[in-house]
């Protein structure tokens, strides 16, 4: 028994839920930070590397939904690379773009707790320098 998803529902959505890219620990990484959605039970940690202010690598490990567990695997390909600044500006809109799909608060909730734990991340990198 599967999970019944619309016929229209997004593959990709699928595919870094059931593939997630960037998944596991990063050696030497500057941060590692956790957080959870006491609500459902969704889980990330995520690894930063940081290169000045710049996102050199980031992984992550978790257990959830297939919004929380799909969203931390598209944000560790959006932002590896990126510059702590552009990071920082993602909002939620750019979440719902990112996915291809409206979410109702619940489910959003979900979507948001990787961009939520990344920002702890930067936050406590930011404030070691």
């Amino acid at each position: 028994m599967g999970i019944h998803l619309p016929e229209d529902f997004p593959k990709h959505i699928i595919e870094h839920y059931r593939r997630p890219r960037n998944y596991g620990e990063i050696e030497g990484a500057n941060v590692i930070v956790k957080d959870s959605n006491r609500l459902c039970g969704d889980y990330v940690e995520i690894y930063l590397k940081f290169e000045g202010k710049r996102i050199s690598d980031i992984s992550f490990k978790g257990q959830g939904c297939m919004m929380s567990q799909a969203s931390a695997s598209m944000l560790t390909e959006l932002i590896k690379g990126k510059e702590v600044d552009e990071v920082l500006k993602i909002t939620k809109n750019d979440i719902t773009k990112m996915l291809g799909l409206e979410l109702d608060p619940v489910r959003m909730k979900c979507a948001m707790l990787p961009l939520v734990a990344i920002r702890k991340g930067i936050e406590t990198y930011l404030s070691k320098r």
